[in-house]
């Protein structure tokens, strides 16, 4: 069974209740912006291609550095592997481990077989990888560890019932032939799983066509080139660690995986862009606060002179954080970047300038090529959309726009529908829960949630799941969770 059995198509999803003429108002009030991008393509098809211009270096991490040939080559050892054990289009494949380069060759060799990424991270309880796993339907495991896999990996495989393949074992198979298997755009390329109300976490489902297109949307807005070196930072189930290694790869740049234990030190990471030639880093803002307080206090650290990009997403960026970035790193550009999981990450960019200080809350910013941004208002005779200075429910539509949530129909549902205000290759409306308002030169600002879903240290949590859970104990009746922003308070 391939993960499309698992999905509501477009037909099956509800209709939003909006009358015609409000329709007519929301389009003309649309935020969008169309740019042409070759949905067609696929990242190992690019990845072979640089191949031919020599051995230009494509990804590094601690322990090793592969060029683009030696990248294809691993990419399609693994795929060879990954079809022994029974991987075919459309089927989820597991990869778990360590940060590194043989995450970015699985990735690769998943695109070849037409087949789904699931991140695995080897610091998730062995319940939760179990839980995701199963929820995927993943055929297989692919451990990517240089040491022995980690113990909740493999209980968690074991839990669910599926094989753990070891990436080392590839180095024996012969390199798989023929092109990356890509029938269509809309064939789905990889599953996140975030946050759920309900006690677990539910299954984005991203297609090959938002993913590429959002990769283009970086190169675009940031004029990423060949030159550049983009840091890999994220665990792998945040879903920015997707662009992140990929990126690089469609304009000829480099990849530098960066380990969990040079992240979290802000002195050596400064070393490590120095060292590496990092151009561009993305970061919560609170871990951007972190880096600017660190560098502070070590002036001997540098002030990353080689950075011209420092992206914030995951959560709010502050306005006095902002303001710090500006007047301490004066050479790296801000970009000030929101979206959710399910539409294939960012869909908003905001460079922030000096005049955007004065703001109380920063924009958001105006939307990647190809996306489309509505704000609607809910009334009791449906949704109406909202001019400018109003404020609303933000909805996102647009080639960005995933398939909804795996083995989920009532959550997809819930966030998902019919897209009423366009012919989109999606077909679908993507409903973001988070408020916002249009300001009058015509970025975005947001405003807050309007449930009761959080981000802490850009990790989205639904208050709901974590009450759930406790819930689960015997020993508790009743469980209220609430959010204390004790930082802000001293």
């Amino acid at each position: 069974m391939t993960i499309v059995d698992g999905l509501l198509g477009p037909t099956e999803l509800p209709e939003l209740a909006i009358s015609p003429g409000e329709i007519r108002h929301a389009r003309a009030l649309a935020v969008t912006r169309d740019h042409p991008v070759d949905l067609t393509d696929a990242v190992i098809t690019r990845v072979e291609r640089f191949a031919l211009d020599g051995d230009r270096p494509a990804v590094r991490d601690a322990h090793r550095r592969l060029g683009y040939a030696e990248l294809a080559v691993e990419a399609r050892r693994l795929a060879t592997l990954m079809e022994r054990e029974g991987v075919t289009p459309g089927t989820v494949v597991a990869v778990g481990g360590e940060r590194g380069s043989t995450v970015v060759a699985a990735f690769l060799a998943t695109e070849l077989l037409g087949a789904l990424y699931l991140p695995a991270d080897g610091n998730w309880p062995a319940r939760r990888v179990a839980d995701v796993i199963g929820q995927a339907g993943a055929v297989m495991l692919l451990d990517t560890d240089r040491e022995a896999v980690s113990a909740s990996l493999a209980e968690g495989a074991r839990e669910a019932g599926v094989r753990v393949v070891r990436a080392a074992d590839a180095a024996s198979c012969e390199p798989c032939r023929g092109p990356a298997r890509l029938e269509s755009p809309d064939q789905p390329r990889y599953v996140l799983f975030t946050s759920g109300s309900t006690g677990r976490p539910k299954g984005a489902v991203v297609e090959h066509q938002g993913m590429l297109n959002h990769l283009f949307a970086k190169v675009v807005d940031l004029g990423l080139t060949e030159r550049d070196v983009v840091a890999q930072t994220a665990p792998l189930g945040f879903d920015i660690s997707i662009w992140q290694m990929l990126c690089p790869l469609v304009v000829g740049g480099e990849v530098a995986v960066v380990d969990d234990a040079t992240a979290h030190d802000s002195v050596a990471f400064a070393r490590l862009i120095g060292e590496q030639g990092v151009s561009v880093v993305e970061l919560v803002p609170t871990m951007v606060r972190l880096l600017l307080d660190d560098l502070a206090a070590a002036p001997a650290a540098g002030r990353l002179e080689g950075l011209r990009w420092m992206l914030a997403t995951g959560e709010e960026l502050p306005t006095e954080v902002a303001r710090r970035w500006l007047q301490e790193m004066p050479q790296a550009g801000l970009v000030n970047a929101y979206g959710p999981t399910e539409c294939s990450d960012d869909v908003t960019h905001h460079t922030v300038l000096p005049a955007d200080l004065g703001l109380l809350r920063l924009p958001i910013g105006t939307p990647v090529v190809n996306c489309q941004l509505y704000v609607l208002r809910r009334e009791d005779d449906g949704w109406h959309a909202c001019a400018p200075g109003e404020t609303g429910e933000l909805f996102v539509g647009g080639v960005c726009v995933g398939r909804g949530y795996v083995h989920d129909h009532d959550r997809t549902r819930d966030a998902f529908f019919r897209d009423p205000f366009a012919d989109t290759p999606t077909g679908r409306l993507y409903r973001t829960g988070d408020a916002v308002t249009v300001l009058p030169q015509g970025a975005l600002q947001y405003l807050g949630r309007v449930d009761r879903q959080v981000k802490i240290a850009g990790v989205r949590m639904e208050l709901g799941e974590i009450e759930a859970v406790l819930q689960r104990h015997p020993a508790v009746g009743a469980a209220a969770v609430v959010v204390h922003d004790f930082a802000r308070r001293r």
